[in-house]
């Protein structure tokens, strides 16, 4: 019911708010019964993460009019477009989930909430 403070729910259209994003962290085969939840709670856009891969859903989306990404992570993309990769230690094009040698930070994408 709860994580890290932050209510859960089980479905998008148990979410009282007006949803803009809907962040998929889903295997592939999962996207096309979100999709159409998320076009059913009037979503604005639908962002399948790194590794996440599904055409048709995707086209789907489009189809009802939702911005879509697909196989990009939200964090890496703020960063590349408004700063802060070199915050973060992964300034060098490279995105890659092992330890710098030089940073000692390690590359790697978190869920924003």
């Amino acid at each position: 019911t709860e994580v890290l403070g932050e209510k859960c729910y089980a479905t998008l259209a148990d979410v009282p708010e007006k949803i803009d994003m809907v962040d998929c962290f889903r295997k592939s085969a999962e996207i096309p019964a979100l999709t159409e939840e998320a076009i059913a709670v009037g979503a604005k856009c639908l962002w399948m993460q790194l590794g996440v891969i599904n055409p048709e859903a995707a086209e789907r989306a489009r189809q009802a009019g939702l911005d879509v990404v697909m196989d990009r992570c939200v964090k890496i993309e703020h960063g590349r477009l408004f700063g802060g990769l070199n915050f973060a230690g992964v300034n060098t094009r490279v995105i890659s989930a092992r330890r710098s040698a030089s940073a000692g930070i390690s590359r790697h994408c978190v869920a924003l909430a």
